[in-house]
């Protein structure tokens, strides 16, 4: 299992470590007892499981940015059998995370992953 002191990525989905959360955010439920921090297109999600976890979003930009509140060390899972990302273990702490993007010539999109 990996282990990060700043930042790390995980497929499409790229870490860092924060001092404190920005204002207007709210929270995320959780979904079966699970954190979907990023749904994959082929629904093989990256996922926290359990309640050490809260996560909040932004009213706007929902897509692209999330803030993690780690209350307990916790990996952090890409749900696929076969050809998966290894699984990072988050310490507490509070965590930025933003879906990688890309440019097309419409403008920006999420790198599908």
């Amino acid at each position: 299992m990996k282990t990060f002191n700043k930042t790390a990525a995980q497929g499409d989905v790229y870490i860092r470590r924060v001092d404190n959360l920005p204002g207007g955010l709210m929270k995320v439920d959780t979904s079966n007892g699970k954190v979907v921090v990023a749904h994959s297109e082929t629904g093989h999600d990256h996922v926290f499981h359990g309640d050490t976890i809260e996560m909040y979003r932004p009213e706007t930009n929902f897509d692209f940015d999330a803030w993690l509140v780690v209350k307990e060390p916790t990996p952090f899972e890409h749900l696929r059998g076969y050809d998966t990302h290894e699984p990072i273990m988050f310490e507490p702490g509070i965590y930025h995370v933003r879906r990688q993007r890309e440019y097309v010539p419409d403008g920006f999109r999420r790198v599908e992953d």
